[in-house]
């Protein structure tokens, strides 16, 4: 299971699942068969998470092979991705106390047995050291796979979620500051108030085709509480009525710009923003930074092709371009917390016409997001 960090690599991906996937993904997309029999789901979130190809440009070309009703549950989960980017910037607050727990926790648990042995695959779960060793040497995990692991963390391990949350970040290609974050908060039960995810052994056996033995873990427990609530906050998704002839940061999660909806737009210059561990406050391993730079440089190659002006500066760097500046919007995570710490008020926000319309409707569940979809 190979994730080329090019363009051309997601373009061929998506084009193999349109092929020969999509057609029984309602029936097979559960199903874990093992790093290396994919053909069942898309496995393209490594590339949406980094803009590489967006939400749209999928379901497009998928609707023009299928109709809206034979692959409306493969649409539903592309945008789920956009619900929980929704639900979290009507929300920021809920990623700053996250940041802010995961900090004390970090602390408290840094010698912690039971937390070193999970992290390091030595439990006496057999499925869940496997899926350990899985995310480390692929850097992803089917999604099934991952509400197990986080059920089996939380109530069989008995660790925080949010040290859970931060051991995906740090391995995950598609690691997704809204995603992963929801998702964990999810399977606890916060999520969704009092309705935690179990998992179990015979969902497990079931679902990966009965790869695994020794699956002994709490099949009951009660939700997690936390009492917080957290209000939605209004927020303006609105673009300048002129974007022209200023610098351009553009971030991780918006790397094809040449596909985006400012692509007609004339800037000075435009600035690919890399984020290496230093300025972030959940530290990455090697290999997804090195996975993050190479899709930057990937872009870069892209712009220079059709003549337009570029260059990769470390987020540092920002602070050195006095001048007005617009940045594609980079969404509640690691670069928008360093440029809000850092105040800057020469910089403006773009964004993208998918975010403006339907991050409206993300001010309940999914259920209430869905019925907008077509």
């Amino acid at each position: 299971m190979k994730f080329e960090p090019t363009r051309v690599a997601a373009i061929n991906k998506l084009s193999n699942f349109l092929e020969e996937g999509i057609k029984d993904y309602s029936r097979l997309r559960n199903f874990d068969f093992g790093p290396n029999k994919r053909s069942n789901i898309s496995s393209l979130s490594p590339y949406i998470t980094h803009g590489i190809v967006n939400e749209l440009y999928i379901i497009e070309n998928s609707l023009k092979k299928n109709s809206f009703v034979k692959i409306e549950k493969f649409i539903q989960e592309i945008l789920w991705r956009i619900y929980w980017r929704g639900w979290l910037e009507l929300r920021p607050v809920v990623y700053t106390n996250f940041l802010a727990d995961l900090k004390k926790l970090k602390i408290d648990f840094k010698n912690n047995k039971n937390y070193l042995d999970a992290i390091e695959g030595n439990t006496n779960i057999d499925c869940f050291n496997q899926w350990v060793i899985e995310l480390k040497k692929y850097n992803y995990l089917h999604n099934h796979t991952r509400m197990w692991f986080a059920s089996i963390w939380i109530f069989t391990l008995n660790l925080p979620w949010q040290l859970g949350a931060e051991f995906f970040m740090k391995y995950l290609y598609d690691g997704d500051s809204a995603s992963n974050t929801l998702g964990w908060r999810w399977v606890t039960g916060i999520q969704t108030k009092g309705k935690n995810y179990l998992a179990n052994e015979w969902n497990i056996k079931k679902f990966t085709n009965n790869r695994f033995d020794n699956i002994k873990i709490s099949e009951k427990a009660n939700p997690i509480i936390d009492e917080r609530l957290y209000s939605i906050e209004k927020k303006k998704l609105i673009n300048p009525e002129i974007i022209t002839d200023r610098f351009l940061l553009i971030f991780e999660n918006n790397l094809s710009f040449e596909y985006s909806d400012f692509k007609n737009n004339k800037f000075k210059k435009i600035f690919l923003i890399l984020n290496e561990n230093e300025s972030r406050e959940i530290k990455l391993s090697e290999k997804v930074i090195n996975f993050k730079k190479k899709l930057i440089e990937d872009q870069k190659q892209r712009l220079e092709k059709n003549s337009i002006d570029c260059e990769i500066i470390n987020v540092n760097q920002i602070k050195n371009i006095n001048d007005k500046i617009y940045a594609l919007y980079p969404f509640v995570g690691e670069d928008l917390n360093y440029i809000n710490s850092n105040s800057f008020e020469n910089i403006e926000f773009l964004y993208r016409k998918v975010d403006q319309y339907s991050w409206q409707y993300c001010n309940k569940g999914f259920f209430n997001f869905k019925n907008y979809i077509p």
